[in-house]
């Protein structure tokens, strides 16, 4: 039996030419990260120094609805959770914060929606932290009375892993194949 091979490679499941690209941030997605970032812990430091400069703690403002402004002190993260643990949920929150730094140095061009995404939880996750290792506490104002009073931060945290998952799923779509049609008057 005779071995014919074409080409000049002896794999011929291999590749003859392979175009790569860097998954890692460039420029661009470095600035969109860190634009958003900065104007979520901007939004959230101002709201939360309005709120406490105007309103009392444990005083409530009503809006609208179900809606209130009301300045609670939160020592914990969601829910209250940790409490008596600030020391632990600031070291936790800073391996979190560098983790998303590693991981968009090394993904961030991989989707276009990752620099608003990390950005928004970055901002989130820097401004509670900044709050928590200069004042022990965060400051949590937004108040739905069917839901535990919470700050922009929290909402951004929580926007961008929404963003996260959407982007997720929407990429683990496949495809629909294009649907054939019968062209009747052809026949």
């Amino acid at each position: 039996m005779t071995d014919v091979r074409v080409g000049s490679k002896t794999n011929g499941l291999a590749p003859v030419s392979v175009a790569e690209r860097s998954l890692g941030a460039g420029a661009w997605q470095w600035a969109g990260l860190t634009t958003v970032a900065i104007a979520a812990v901007a939004a959230d430091q101002l709201t939360k120094h309005v709120v406490t400069r105007t309103l009392p703690l444990d005083d409530s403002v009503h809006v609208v609805g179900p809606l209130s402004i009301h300045h609670v002190q939160n020592s914990g993260i969601a829910f209250g959770l940790f409490s008596s643990a600030t020391a632990v949920v600031t070291v936790i929150t800073s391996i979190a914060v560098v983790w998303m730094l590693v991981f968009f140095a090394r993904s961030g061009s991989r989707h276009p929606v990752l620099p608003a995404a990390l950005g928004l939880l970055i901002g989130g996750s820097v401004s509670n932290l900044v709050d928590r290792i200069r004042l022990h506490h965060v400051t949590d104002f937004i108040d739905l009375k069917w839901w535990p009073a919470f700050n922009l931060a929290d909402s951004f945290i929580v926007i961008g892993v929404v963003i996260l998952l959407a982007a997720l799923i929407a990429a683990d779509r496949k495809p629909r194949p294009p649907q054939r049609t019968l062209d009747v008057a052809a026949r």
